[in-house]
């Protein structure tokens, strides 16, 4: 089994900060590309960021210049450091890992149950 824990959302002023985590665990045999995705109420998912796992980073252009993606490889690990936040930041961010299990041939696509992120202006 795996699983992809997130933590670090919160309830946050426009022009403030939050850092999320997620942390990837279980059987693992190697991680790829780990991300952030972000869904507002009515909306459909999006792209936040993504990291490969050489440090390779894209970041979406809404986002960009005020969100950083690092990631730790050692701890399967991936970090989303958000500033200047502002409300049309306001979603459920997920987590996403690309990573190969114990017992696969392939790799796969893993989702956290999501942070909730809200702005208040």
């Amino acid at each position: 089994q795996v699983q992809l824990v997130e933590s670090g959302g919160g309830l946050v002023q426009a022009g403030g900060s939050l850092r999320l985590s997620c942390a990837a665990s279980g059987s693992i045999i190697s991680v790829n590309t780990m991300g952030w995705y972000r869904q507002a109420p009515g909306k459909q998912r999006e792209l936040v960021a993504t990291v490969t796992s050489g440090g390779s980073a894209n970041t979406a252009d809404s986002v960009k210049g005020r969100f950083t993606i690092s990631r730790d490889n050692a701890k399967n690990t991936v970090y989303l450091e958000m500033n200047s936040l502002k409300p049309e930041d306001t979603a459920v961010y997920y987590c996403n890992a690309n990573l190969l299990r114990v017992g696969s041939v392939r790799a796969y696509n893993y989702w956290g149950q999501g942070t909730q992120v809200t702005v208040s202006s």
